[in-house]
């Protein structure tokens, strides 16, 4: 039963059991005429393969899918538990390595970075990239890498942070400002708001305040665009035209369409601002600026089109926005139910920020306590649970063990299980920032039991300031207000399930009573 518990959260939401059933029947049929035709590898069975669940013929662990539980995250994690830490499903014509431990975890994110250092395809990742002309999604090639260092030197240079600080400061007092002439709040939409209007400062010149979505909230557009991007398809299992009639049959094509188009539309307005001679020049171009000054300039393998810029920009919003306000969201929801770590954070922002309205960019590094707390919410709720996932490259093998991992072979880093493993970590499913005051471990990659950011080459380009951003909010957060729950809610009521695709979000919004402090 273990077995068939895992995986029906790897499913997109929309997906029902009896449609499955229903559009499998055909499919398999023919997939086992093909079958009757080919054979396995004459050398399949000399390889030393990692543990694997029983397979069925033709859907290989898809079946595992149908009794599975909600957050694949999770579910992994305990069939891992029977299976090792390196664990390999065939997920139709995919196989796919899961690893669930650090030791497994260094291997393949720093031992053999090189070997596994791609990208699968995947319908979601193509469509929302342009054709994989990213940073975050595309295969490997010289020229993503070439296009990394360019995001990573234009976001993050000396004189964009500046502009970065200024961007957090006027966000960060409309939100206060905001929240303090409201009796309750959705704590979701104000973080969401006010981390797409840091970011669109910053990157795009201005806070476009998601007005292209046609009076929806960003958060809703958000969740969509991650959901079509972290959600298993059809295509996924079955790279052919099977694959692709199945995701048509079930919508899934069409609500990626409108993901896309949602989002394309934004970028094609956001580009013929900046494109308009009238525009008023800025004292330090945007990021949009420096990815259209390229296009005019640059030559060769390095001329980037338009669909270039959409695609580091759609980069931009996923890797910048919905990331950081997913683990804002979680860390009050944490605070909330522990009243003693509220009260210790809240008295360190207090005295740090002393007179001030605020926490400034100078108090940062005396919040020693909430630092703690956006660690250990990074551990128990790393807002990719699964990372993004790599594909190899080479045939090679890891671990002591000598395990033989093919070529093309999927490999999903369990970030969730690292932070949960109770090898590593005690009292791993309780929230006790105290763990990080008497511990070195850190979140940049090379502690591989807490890689929320992933590792190697593929780490997250926006850590540092993900995590700068993050910390400000939480502390400006306290500084500013006293925070309750909504009369007649109890602790306990406050629901702390995950739902979500690429990330994992709260699954209901959080409600909370803010009282303004100002001294």
């Amino acid at each position: 039963m273990m077995e068939g518990r895992v995986a029906l959260a790897l499913l997109p939401q929309w997906v029902s059991l009896p449609l499955i059933v229903l559009l499998l029947i055909p499919v398999l049929s023919f997939l086992l005429i093909i079958k009757r035709g080919s054979s396995s590898p004459t050398n399949k069975g000399r390889l030393n393969l990692p543990p694997s669940p029983t397979k069925l013929p033709i859907l290989g662990h898809l079946h595992l899918l149908l009794l599975a539980g909600k957050n694949p995250h999770r579910a992994l994690f305990k069939l891992s538990q029977k299976y090792g830490p390196a664990m390999l499903l065939q997920l139709g014509t995919a196989p796919t390595l899961v690893i669930s431990n650090s030791d497994m975890a260094k291997e393949v994110l720093q031992t053999h970075d090189a070997d596994f250092c791609s990208r699968p395809k995947s319908p979601g990742f193509q469509r929302l990239t342009y054709g994989y002309l990213d940073v975050a999604f595309s295969p490997h090639s010289h020229f993503r890498t070439e296009m990394r260092k360019l995001f990573s030197y234009e976001m993050l240079k000396m004189k964009r942070e500046q502009s970065l600080w200024n961007a957090r400061v006027s966000e960060m007092s409309q939100m206060i400002d905001n929240m303090t002439q409201q009796a309750s709040v959705n704590l979701n939409d104000h973080v969401f708001k006010l981390v797409d209007g840091i970011v669109g400062q910053v990157a795009f010149g201005k806070n476009y305040g998601a007005t292209q979505f046609k009076g929806r909230k960003f958060q809703a557009v958000m969740d969509e665009c991650m959901n079509a991007l972290g959600s298993f398809t059809a295509q996924d299992f079955f790279p052919n035209w099977a694959g692709r009639f199945m995701d048509f049959l079930t919508g899934y094509n069409a609500g990626l369409e409108r993901v896309f188009r949602d989002f394309d539309g934004y970028f094609e307005m956001m580009i013929a601002e900046h494109l308009d001679p009238t525009r008023p020049a800025l004292q330090i171009e945007d990021f949009v600026d420096v990815l259209l000054r390229l296009s005019r300039e640059g030559e060769g393998e390095f001329k980037l089109s338009i669909n270039h810029i959409k695609a580091v920009l759609m980069n931009t919003f996923i890797g910048a926005v919905d990331t950081t306000a997913v683990s804002v969201v979680w860390a009050m929801s944490e605070l909330l139910l522990y009243p003693d770590v509220l009260k210790k954070a809240t008295a360190e922002a207090r005295s740090v920020a002393g007179k001030k309205s605020m926490v400034e960019e100078s108090d940062l590094k005396q919040l020693k306590y909430i630092s703690c707390v956006v660690k250990e919410i990074f551990r128990m709720h790393p807002a990719a649970p699964l990372l993004v996932p790599h594909e190899a490259i080479n045939s090679t093998k890891i671990g002591k063990e000598g395990y033989d991992v093919l070529e093309k072979t999927r490999i999903i880093v369990n970030a969730w299980a690292l932070g949960r493993d109770p090898a590593c970590w005690t009292d791993p499913d309780k929230f006790n920032p105290e763990r990080f005051e008497v511990s070195d471990v850190e979140f940049k990659g090379g502690h591989f039991q807490f890689i929320p950011f992933g590792s190697g080459r593929r780490i997250c380009p926006g850590m540092v300031m993900g995590s700068t951003t993050i910390t400000y909010t939480i502390a400006n957060l306290l500084r500013c207000f006293d925070w309750e729950l909504p009369e007649g809610v109890r602790r306990e009521d406050v629901c702390m399930e995950e739902e979500g695709g690429l990330t994992m979000h709260k699954k209901t919004p959080l409600i909370i009573v803010p009282t303004r402090v100002y001294h």
